[in-house]
C-alpha cells in the first residue's frame, strides 16, 4: 500500500475506532494482537512500558515530589530509595520528611542545619539507637571499687561521680575511666554535692561541712541541726547553702561564713530533699530569674522564697492527698517550670506558674516505679529489678534494663540518674556516659552506661 493511501486508511480507521465503545475498542485490540507477529508484539511491549510505567518522581516538579513523599512512612521511604539512583537522590533531599521522622522518634532537631542528607543519616542513627532500646541492648555496666563501708550518698556532674561513705571518706571518680581522682577524709556522709574546687557534705552527725578537694581541708562547718542532714544544695552567686534534716527543718546558711541565716519550719516529717533553683516562669508569687527553694518530706513539697528575712513564709505547700493516705517518694524534679514527684500511684507533674497538677502518669498495674529523671520527651524510672525509659508523649514504657540487688535507701540517696540532657530528646550526641548509678551491699558502685553506637 502506498504511503499516501496508508495514511488515508489509517485516518479512517482512527475515526471509526474513536467512535467505538470501550468494550468494542478492547475487542478490536484483542483481535489485532491475535493477528500480530513477533516483531509487532515486541514493538507493543516496548511502547507500553514507556506509556504505563512512568517515573513520576522524575517527571514531577521537586516541590510536588516532596509533598507526596510526606505521606509515606520513613521505612517505606528507605525502601523507595532502593528503586533507582534518581529516587534515592530525590528522597534523600526531602529534609522535612527526615526531620519529622527524627522528631517522631523523640530526637532533638536543630533547625539551623539545612542539609537534608544530614537528617537522613541522623534518622538512620536514631533508628539503630531506638532498636537497641527496644531490644534492651542500649546499655552496658561497670563498677567502681574503693570504699570499705556502706556508700550512702551519691552526686553526679559533668562526667564525675562523688560518693560519700560510712568509712569516713568521700571520693571523686571519673566515670569514663573508672579512676578515683580525689579521696578525702570526711565525717559520715548522708548527702554530697560538689564543684571543681569544693565538696559540701550533709552528715548523720547533724552537721554540714565544706571541704577543699585539692588539700582535703575542711573550710567551713555548719552546726545547728538536731537531726541527721539528708540533703544539701548551694549557690555560689547567692552565697547561700540550704540543708534539709531529720529534725523536720530546713536551714539557710551563708556559704562563705557558716552563719545560719534562717530556719524554715512547717514540715512534720524528715526533710529528705532540698532544691535551690532559678524560676523560669511568672506567677503571682515569683518572676522569671527569682531563686526558689523547694523542700520535700514524705507527704508534702514546700515552696519558699530565698531571702534573708527571719520570718520567711512558705509560698505554697503541694500534696497529693489531704488525708496523707498517699506518700511521696524521695525523688524530686524541678527545672524552673515544672515540679515532678513520684508516689505509689504514679508520677505527679505540677505547673510551677499556677501550682496546678498538669497530669498524673500512672504506670502499668504491675509496676510501682520511682522517678530518677524527667524531661520533655522521656522519663527515667526504676523499681527493685529494672531501670525503665518511658516515652512521655505516649506514657508507655519503651525500654528496660536489669538491675542487680542494690542497696535500698528510704531517702533515695543511694541511687541517681547520670546525664539528663537526652531526656529532652536524643540527638545522636547526648546518648553517652552515665545513665544510672547505685551503691551495692559490697560497698562498690554499680554503673549503667550508654553503649557506643554500633
Amino acid at each position: 500500500m502506498e504511503r499516501k493511501d496508508f495514511e488515508a486508511w489509517l485516518d479512517n480507521i482512527s475515526v471509526t475506532f474513536l467512535s467505538l465503545t470501550d468494550l468494542q475498542k478492547n475487542e478490536t485490540l484483542d483481535h489485532l494482537i491475535a493477528l500480530s507477529g513477533a516483531v509487532q508484539l515486541r514493538h507493543l511491549s516496548n511502547n507500553l512500558e514507556t506509556l504505563l510505567k512512568r517515573d513520576f518522581l522524575k517527571l514531577l516538579p521537586l516541590e510536588l515530589s516532596f509533598y507526596l513523599l510526606k505521606w509515606l512512612d520513613p521505612q517505606t521511604l528507605l525502601t523507595c530509595c532502593l528503586v533507582s539512583k534518581q529516587w534515592n537522590k530525590v528522597i534523600s533531599a526531602c529534609m522535612e520528611v527526615w526531620q519529622n521522622a527524627c522528631k517522631n522518634l523523640g530526637w532533638q532537631i536543630d533547625d539551623s542545619v539545612q542539609d537534608a542528607l544530614h537528617w537522613k543519616k541522623v534518622y538512620l542513627k536514631a533508628i539503630l539507637r531506638m532498636k537497641q532500646l527496644e531490644d534492651h541492648e542500649a546499655f552496658e555496666t561497670s563498677s567502681l571499687i574503693g570504699h570499705s563501708a556502706r556508700v550512702y550518698a551519691l552526686y553526679y556532674k559533668d562526667g564525675l561521680l562523688c560518693t560519700g561513705s560510712d568509712d569516713l571518706s568521700a571520693k571523686l571518680w571519673d566515670v569514663s575511666t573508672g579512676q578515683c581522682i580525689y579521696g578525702i577524709q570526711t565525717h559520715t556522709c548522708a548527702a554530697v554535692k560538689f564543684d571543681e574546687q569544693k565538696l559540701v557534705t550533709g552528715s548523720f552527725d547533724n552537721t554540714v561541712a565544706c571541704w577543699e578537694w585539692s588539700s582535703g581541708a575542711k573550710t567551713q562547718h555548719f552546726r545547728g541541726h538536731t537531726g541527721a542532714v539528708f540533703s544539701v544544695d548551694y549557690n555560689d552567686d547567692l552565697d547561700v547553702l540550704v540543708s534539709g534534716s531529720a529534725d523536720f527543718t530546713v536551714k539557710v546558711w551563708a556559704l562563705s561564713t557558716g552563719v545560719c541565716l534562717n530556719t524554715l519550719t512547717g514540715h512534720t516529717e524528715w526533710v529528705t530533699k532540698v532544691v535551690l533553683q532559678k524560676c523560669k516562669v511568672k506567677s503571682l508569687m515569683h518572676s522569671p530569674g527569682d531563686y526558689i527553694l523547694l523542700s520535700a518530706d514524705k507527704y508534702e513539697i514546700k515552696i519558699w522564697p530565698i531571702g534573708r528575712e527571719i520570718n520567711c513564709k512558705c509560698l505554697k505547700t503541694l500534696t497529693v492527698s489531704e488525708d496523707r493516705s498517699i506518700s511521696l517518694q524521695p525523688r524530686l524534679h524541678f527545672d524552673g517550670k515544672y515540679i515532678v514527684c513520684s508516689s505509689a500511684i504514679g508520677l505527679y507533674q505540677w505547673d510551677f506558674a499556677s501550682y496546678d497538677i498538669l497530669r498524673v502518669i500512672k504506670p502499668p498495674e504491675f509496676a510501682n516505679l520511682s522517678l530518677l529523671g524527667f524531661g520533655d520527651i522521656f522519663a527515667l524510672l526504676f523499681d527493685n529489678h529494672y531501670l525503665y525509659i518511658m516515652d512521655l508523649r505516649t506514657e508507655k514504657l519503651i525500654s528496660r534494663w536489669p538491675l542487680p540487688e542494690y542497696r535500698k535507701s528510704k531517702r533515695g540517696s543511694s541511687f541517681l540518674a547520670g546525664e539528663m540532657a537526652w531526656l529532652d530528646g536524643l540527638d545522636g550526641q547526648n546518648d553517652v556516659g552515665l545513665v544510672f548509678a547505685t551503691s551495692m551491699p559490697d560497698h562498690s558502685i554499680h554503673l549503667v552506661l550508654w553503649k557506643e553506637h554500633g
